[in-house]
């Protein structure tokens, strides 16, 4: 097995990326990846427009080692990617189609997931040797424009981002989503308390695991 399938399977297997974005120290940071493993989420992006992104990357691979998957998000150039697989990235996502980063993925067997939003840029990530693309800003166009989007390219996993929450999870699982970027209705910033992002957390995982085995 790949190293990008395996990142794709437990993608799958959990359903939701918590997505840090923000100016946090890094004692907050390991705060907020405890609270997220401790109520199952086991995905975590930290997006380089974050403060101290590529070292907090890096001390959370070392802190939780194989309990969670660490990955880097806005990373929109191939010179980002080399930087955040330095720092230990076990994923990577982008808000936009950037063909030498894939081309560089690729090449590093690293899953990324570059940010699509027409049918031509799902097309195009395909052709490049994307098989899981964020849809983003999901919440402009909502469910069933991913629902859409899967009737002619139904051999793309589609990760919609921006605007989920407890309260419509359900209609994107619905529609077809394979997993969901979780940004502010997560984690919402650097003043939050962690009992809130624990409520959160837990709100959020009721909601997808219902509405997966509700089929």
């Amino acid at each position: 097995m790949t190293t990008q399938t395996a990142a794709a399977q437990l993608i799958r297997r959990s359903g939701l990326i918590a997505i840090i974005r923000g100016q946090f120290s890094r004692q907050q940071v390991v705060g907020i990846a405890e609270t997220l493993l401790a109520n199952q989420i086991v995905v975590v992006e930290v997006t380089l427009n974050t403060t101290g992104a590529l070292t907090a990357i890096t001390y959370l691979r070392e802190h939780f080692a194989d309990k969670m998957l660490v990955g880097a998000g806005t990373v929109r150039t191939a010179e980002q990617l080399r930087a955040v697989l330095d720092a230990g990235a076990q994923f990577t996502v982008s808000p936009n189609l950037d063909l030498a980063t894939v081309e560089l993925a690729q090449r590093r067997d690293l899953l990324h997931l570059p940010g699509v939003f027409t049918p031509t840029e799902v097309q195009n990530a395909f052709v490049a040797g994307c098989r899981m693309v964020k849809l983003f800003p999901s919440e402009i166009v909502g469910p069933r424009y991913l629902r859409a989007l899967r009737a002619p390219l139904d051999d793309v996993e589609l990760v919609p981002t921006g605007g989920i929450s407890p309260a419509n999870v359900a209609e994107y699982v619905q529609a077809g989503a394979v997993a969901a970027g979780i940004g502010s209705a997560l984690v919402t910033g650097p003043q939050q308390e962690l009992a809130d992002l624990a409520v959160r957390a837990q709100a959020l995982r009721a909601a997808w695991d219902e509405a997966v085995h509700a089929g």
